[in-house]
């Protein structure tokens, strides 16, 4: 018998919950994401659960133990309780009447095995009572094991019941997936034969689900995949994935930026088409603006800062599949450290409104061309 051991599992506040909710009988199991990465070692972000306790009677025995509970989601089952400071989502088992591609209508079930069969994928059917038993419906410890993410069910009906499965299959592939097993044939021939269903997503949601699965440490086969299935270039038109392997191999040492990532694929109006925030947007044009460029290391390391500037080198290394150029990091940080020595102040009254600036701009170009060593004595001495 399988069982997880994580120090949240054994919190107090967990328990607290989980006594709260099962006092007269019910059913609580813990699921998904945690329970996932509790078996693979790895953090949880969230705390979801399962019961077969209809929502108002969660609410009434949170009431009953002096658990705060809040409605978050109470039409489809689901009630928050903060235990702690800690949010616990509970939702009451359910499953699927009736699906349009992006959202589904469901009826309240008390039979596991229904809350099971509506979930994705099987390593995301595991379930953990209180006591850390875990339980497995649908087979799902041995493909987590295999590291073998494989739909529930026919693939093309979990498809069909919200489009962006096809986007979520690439990214658990990139986070959980054997690269060096492949991809599941039936999987990667449900998505691409379900092509149109991913015009019906909003264009927020293939963002955030996007971002996610660039995160992964090396989300290039994943990415590769998704053009052999006809999936990028229906997302991103003009993209290409050519460069995100060799950025992947000189990121070595660096963490994963999944905007540095999206710069590689490149493509048209990326914030039409995904919906990123405005300061994502503007990250992406400079990386591609820059990479594109010949500005050298330490000019960039001035304009951009260390971090940014790297950002850059590293995407141009990629694109043009070469090296990254030795002593890089010393570049970079001398030309961030540098001070330019003038300022406006120092042209006027000599130069006013456009003439200053351009003036101003003039300087600081020549000061960078002379590698950051012309003084302001000489900069003075040059302005005409």
């Amino acid at each position: 018998m399988t069982r997880i051991d994580q120090p949240w599992l054994s919190d107090p506040n967990t328990q607290a919950v989980c006594d709260a909710i099962c006092a007269d009988g019910a059913q609580l199991l813990f699921v998904g994401g945690c329970v996932r990465n509790a078996l693979l070692g790895v953090a949880a972000s969230d705390l979801d659960l399962a019961t077969d306790a209809q929502p108002e009677t969660v609410m009434q025995l949170a009431k009953r133990a002096g658990i705060k509970a809040i409605p978050t989601g109470i039409d489809h089952g689901t009630i928050t309780l903060v235990s702690g400071g800690i949010p616990f989502e509970i939702t009451t088992f359910r499953k699927d009447v009736a699906t349009d591609g992006r959202r589904a209508t469901v009826a309240f079930s008390s039979d596991i095995a229904d809350d099971a069969a509506r979930r994705d994928f099987t390593m995301n059917a595991l379930y953990a009572r209180p006591d850390g038993t875990v339980v497995d419906p649908l087979g799902g410890m041995a493909d987590l094991q295999a590291r073998q993410v494989r739909f529930i069910g026919t693939a093309q009906n979990r498809i069909r019941e919200d489009y962006l499965r096809s986007l979520r299959y690439f990214r658990f592939h990139a986070w959980y997936g054997d690269p060096d097993a492949g991809f599941d044939s039936d999987a990667l021939a449900a998505i691409a034969a379900n092509l149109d269903g991913l015009d019906q997503l909003s264009r927020e949601r293939v963002g955030a689900e996007l971002i996610k699965l660039l995160s992964a440490d090396d989300p290039a086969p994943a990415v590769a995949a998704m053009r052999q299935s006809g999936v990028l270039l229906r997302l991103l038109p003009g993209a290409d994935d050519r460069a995100m392997a060799p950025l992947v191999c000189l990121e070595a040492g660096q963490a994963p930026d999944a905007i540095r990532r999206l710069a590689a694929l490149g493509g048209a109006d990326i914030g039409e088409h995904l919906r990123l925030s405005k300061a994502q947007v503007v990250n992406w044009i400079t990386l591609r603006d820059q990479a594109a460029g010949t500005t050298s290391p330490s000019e960039l390391g001035y304009r951009l800062g260390a971090t940014k500037a790297m950002d850059v080198l590293l995407l141009r290394s990629a694109l043009l599949e070469q090296p990254l150029l030795p002593n890089l990091e010393t570049e970079i940080a001398f030309g961030e450290s540098a001070k330019f020595p003038l300022s406006a102040r120092d042209l006027m009254p000599e130069f006013t409104g456009k003439q200053l600036g351009e003036m101003l701009k003039q300087l600081e170009s020549d000061w960078i061309t002379s590698g950051f060593t012309l003084t302001r004595e000489a900069l003075l001495a040059n302005r005409k």
